[in-house]
């Protein structure tokens, strides 16, 4: 599930939605434990979904709002260097 799709989850939702990924990691890592399994990236896919669930209940209780994908902030100005800065560390003194 991507990030986008968690976001547009509830507060219940996303609370429902970490216990059942807990749950299922927790008996992936029992059931590896004792046998080979299948596919075990599964292992590593779960965190990382468990670690996005967090992420998104964090920021809402911080108050943290995400601008949507389609919208792009202005990018800032480049400062122009100067001559001094550009030619800067290019030259060697004698003895290095």
């Amino acid at each position: 599930m991507r990030a986008d799709e968690i976001r547009d989850l509830s507060d219940a939702d996303l609370a429902s939605r970490l216990a059942d990924l807990e749950r299922e990691r927790f008996h992936l890592r029992f059931k590896s434990g004792t046998q080979p399994l299948e596919d075990p990236l599964l292992l590593r896919t779960l965190r990382h979904e468990v670690a996005r669930v967090k992420t998104i209940q964090r920021e809402r209780a911080l108050g943290i709002v995400r601008v949507a994908a389609g919208k792009v902030a202005p990018a800032k100005k480049k400062a122009k260097k100067t001559a001094k800065s550009a030619t800067r560390g290019t030259t060697r003194r004698a003895g290095r």
